[in-house]
């Protein structure tokens, strides 16, 4: 949308008597709803320009707000997680890749940095205050319902990080009907038990979803459903076989993928329902995100690459929010956002503050998106530091500067070029001059807090 017709939707929206015009007035202590799908492509909805059909996400951009311009804090899915956790870079907590079988751990010894072996053995540090905690503390009734995937051992359990309830797999990828590893640990939990279940993972996380806003209509919540899907094993509802493998856990199709994603719509749009029964939608707001970018049978289109890439493709994500009422409907906000500003915006509506000596790196996205302040300029920056990918990145307005393998070094106009095709550093050296500054101070900080772990 161009510049003046964007100016010209939200002073619409502004005017007295308009349908969807933003209330003056927060409600005090709203409910929040944050659905967080795995691996989701950019292209992926309807309301996106995809072709998989998704009538309940779409009515989340129907009623609400859609970012064109909202980015996961990672490529992959443990360190964005952390990020909404704790509302900071997750390089902070040493969290800067996936835990599992793929990740490369190191442990602080007597001083000394040491190979972690146990494939399931770290998870947020502790000492850090979740988003959880904080709503908790607030006086929110607090359920997690999916995957964790930031700890599989007790006391990295989500009730014992400020969930009142938790139901789901607590690792990085399960069988959707057996809810094991590839490696046959088995994690599913109901609380810090492990439960059997019969039934689609997708399913049960659903109606667990459904049940606590039920339960919890009359008084304030924070749900946070962190699907599974559409992460692999590829494994559609009614199709238990083969169970999950190592060395199947891609197999699949489009088709696949796309049911896969109908049962997550579904439970979206058993959640607005709900809502709507219960007469609390005007003082709910529902968020919808992805905690990366699109991986195997995804669309991450108009973007280059993929997941685990610092390229559009592997970072840029679907932002929805819809708040009735408060939000307008049908907006389309080009404002940048990223994941650790979900935490700041719902710890300011809950009028919760961070951990002292600890404030978060993100911002309130609610005054941006009603419309009673200008859109930001923001900085944003990603790394991965892997010993099969380097790759750095910095955002800052229009311009991205990409650092490639250690050796390419690229300058992109998102604007202009959202494909990342144009390289422009020779052209414009003033501009990958200052982002590569910001980009090293950036790196100096982060590497300057001190870390028990370190995951990449």
């Amino acid at each position: 949308m161009k510049p003046i017709l964007r100016t010209l939707s939200w002073l619409l929206f502004l005017l007295p008597g308009c349908a969807g015009r933003p209330s003056a007035e927060l409600p005090a202590r709203p409910n929040v709803v944050f659905v967080l799908v795995d691996d989701l492509g950019y292209a992926d909805l309807g309301c996106t320009g995809g072709e998989i059909p998704t009538p309940n996400i779409d009515r989340l951009a129907r009623e609400g707000v859609r970012m064109t311009d909202f980015y996961a804090n990672a490529p992959v899915c443990t360190p964005t997680r952390a990020a909404f956790m704790t509302g900071r870079w997750q390089q902070r907590v040493g969290l800067e890749g996936a835990m599992g079988y793929l990740a490369e751990q190191k442990r602080k010894v007597d001083g000394n940095w040491v190979d972690e072996p146990a494939i399931h053995g770290l998870g947020l540090p502790t000492g850090e205050t979740t988003i959880a905690q904080l709503l908790k503390g607030a006086g929110y009734a607090t359920g997690a319902f999916g995957k964790w995937h930031l700890g599989y051992l007790p006391q990295y359990n989500p009730v014992r990080r400020g969930f009142d309830e938790y139901f789901g797999v607590l690792l990085g990828h399960a069988d959707f009907f057996r809810y094991n590893y590839f490696d046959g640990t088995y994690c599913l939990r109901d609380g810090l038990e492990p439960v059997k279940a019969e039934g689609y993972l997708t399913e049960l996380l659903n109606r667990r979803a459904v049940e606590f806003v039920r339960k919890h209509a009359s008084e304030p919540f924070f749900l946070y459903v962190p699907h599974l899907a559409v992460h692999a094993p590829y494994q559609p509802p009614g199709r238990p076989e083969p169970p999950v493998s190592r060395e199947g856990m891609n197999d699949g199709d489009r088709a696949t993928y796309a049911a896969m994603l109908a049962k997550v719509d579904e439970g979206v749009g058993m959640i607005l329902d709900e809502l709507d029964r219960q007469g609390i939608a005007g003082r709910t707001l529902v968020v919808f995100s992805s905690d990366n970018g699109g991986a195997h049978h995804s669309d991450n289109r108009p973007f280059f690459h993929a997941k685990t890439s610092l390229w559009e493709g592997g970072i840029r994500v679907p932002g929805l929010l819809r708040w009735p009422g408060v939000l307008p409907a049908g907006a389309v906000s080009r404002q940048p956002a990223i994941t650790m500003d979900l935490t700041a915006t719902f710890a300011a509506l809950a009028g919760a503050s961070p951990t002292p000596g600890k404030p978060f790196d993100g911002i309130d996205l609610l005054p941006v998106l009603r419309g009673v302040k200008p859109e930001l300029e923001r900085t944003f920056f990603w790394r991965v530091d892997r010993s099969t990918r380097r790759q750095k990145a910095v955002r800052r307005g229009r311009w991205k500067y990409v650092h490639d393998a250690n050796y390419t070094q690229l300058l992109f106009d998102l604007e202009a070029d959202p494909g990342e095709r144009v390289n422009l550093g020779v052209r414009r050296p003033e501009v990958m001059a200052d982002l590569k500054a910001r980009l090293a101070a950036w790196e100096k900080e982060m590497d300057a807090h001190e870390r028990e772990f370190v995951v990449r």
